[in-house]
């Protein structure tokens, strides 16, 4: 009986070994001059992958959008999403490694995304990660994706911790401040949609991509397009959403209904049909983005005087990024940076490729941790994606409570 226990014990003892092989020499070979970080993203509907270096560097970067199909199906579709991500994630990691002129050998560490996004894509990289690490014996890094699309202008910008954090897109809209790598405090977020959804839902509404121009690019790009064109700006009034709650939460629901009572109210009195546009298309999308920017502005002003007030960021540091795909429209950036002037705040956003969803940005957040030795782990049993996932500690309730007015600084019109 003795000799069993022995026996069973010593098997479970050399498989525990192999399992965590790796490890030691992971965390031994940080400093080692030749760290290149392999990065994954298939949290939505693009599938990207990057190689870069322990200087920064981007080796190679790879990306297979999905839009122009979820251009058709008139948004994203989940499983047709999944099926995407499954045919690209090997031939898109490939194209990487060929590009940087590397092997798996080379790498030092995966990063993937792995929350938050839509559970179908998600696990296509996950899966895949998880594959390359236990086939070259390489460890994983978990990350987040919305702390991804914050850190990433770190990359191009000299932009030290703390800094205040604008993430807008498709999925998200908050405000954080970034104290550090893992250290996130979120003083707001949308509580229904995202400004990005908003966009493209109403852009769809408004049978936009029917205009050849704008036939193949997303709806908020289409939106911002639209609303430069604009003759009379200021014909529609969208009020400002939250006006009378003293928080820096988001809500773009009513601002949505707004828009398309707005849009139905013109379609019948013009006897819209079929394919065809309202007259007044360009300045209802220019009425759309001044209240969106409005709205945003509104919010980030109260975060800026509760960091303040609550010491949150130096004051000789002030620092504001903006990222995330809405990021790109350049007349919301352009608002932020009246607010920033007046503010004594400097502001940041990554490079417009980076702002959207890419593996350059997962690949530079898994340098950070990595040169911190954050998150690095070959036990691969506990990863797994999350759907949802807070950014980090919630100061929500004490923003509320510190109930902080703000008077609302004026922007120009659209166009």
């Amino acid at each position: 009986m003795n000799t069993l226990k022995r026996l069973v014990c010593s098997q479970f003892v050399n498989k525990l070994s192999k399992q965590y092989l790796f490890k030691p020499r992971a965390f031994s070979n940080r400093q080692s001059a030749n760290i290149n970080i392999l990065g994954i993203e298939t949290s939505c509907d693009d599938t990207g992958c990057a190689i870069i270096n322990r200087n920064g560097k981007i080796l190679s970067e790879v990306c297979h959008s999905q839009n122009l199909m979820h251009l058709r199906n008139g948004g994203i579709i989940p499983d047709i999403a999944q099926d995407l991500h499954r045919m690209h994630i090997e031939p898109t990691v490939t194209k990487t490694l060929e590009e940087a002129k590397l092997s798996m050998e080379d790498i030092s560490a995966i990063a993937v995304t792995l929350k938050p996004g839509l559970p179908l894509s998600l696990v296509i990289g996950m899966k895949y990660a998880k594959h390359l690490g236990r086939r070259f014996n390489k460890p994983i890094i978990p990350i987040h994706h919305m702390q991804a699309h914050a850190l990433v202008a770190r990359m191009h910008h000299d932009i030290k911790f703390p800094f205040l954090v604008l993430l807008i897109s498709g999925g998200h809209c908050l405000l954080a401040v970034v104290q550090d790598v893992d250290h996130f405090q979120l003083l707001g977020e949308s509580m229904d949609c995202a400004p990005g959804e908003v966009f493209d839902k109403v852009a769809r509404s408004m049978k936009l991509r029917n205009v050849p121009e704008y036939s193949t690019i997303c709806g908020g790009q289409a939106v911002e397009a639209a609303a430069s064109k604009a003759t009379n700006p200021n014909m529609f009034k969208i009020a400002l959403p939250l006006a009378e709650y003293r928080d820096c939460n988001f809500s773009f629901n009513g601002l949505k209904t707004s828009v398309m009572y707005h849009l139905y109210k013109k379609e019948q009195e013009h006897k819209i049909v079929a394919h065809e546009l309202i007259p007044e298309v360009n300045d209802l999308c220019a009425a759309m983005l001044m209240a969106t920017t409005r709205h945003l502005i509104h919010r980030t002003q109260r975060a800026m005087e509760f960091c303040k007030d609550n010491n949150l960021i130096p004051e000789d540091r002030k620092q504001l990024v903006v990222s995330g795909g809405v990021a790109c429209n350049n007349y919301i950036f352009s608002a932020l940076q009246m607010l920033c002037n007046e503010t004594n705040y400097n502001i940041y956003r990554p490079f417009p490729k980076l702002c959207t969803d890419n593996g350059v940005m997962i690949a530079w957040n898994g340098l950070e941790k990595w040169r911190k030795g954050l998150d690095i782990t070959t036990d691969f049993s506990t990863l797994d994606i999350e759907a949802t996932s807070p950014i980090g500690e919630s100061l929500i309730d004490k923003v509320k409570e510190a109930k902080i007015a703000t008077k609302l600084i004026k922007i120009k019109a659209s166009n």
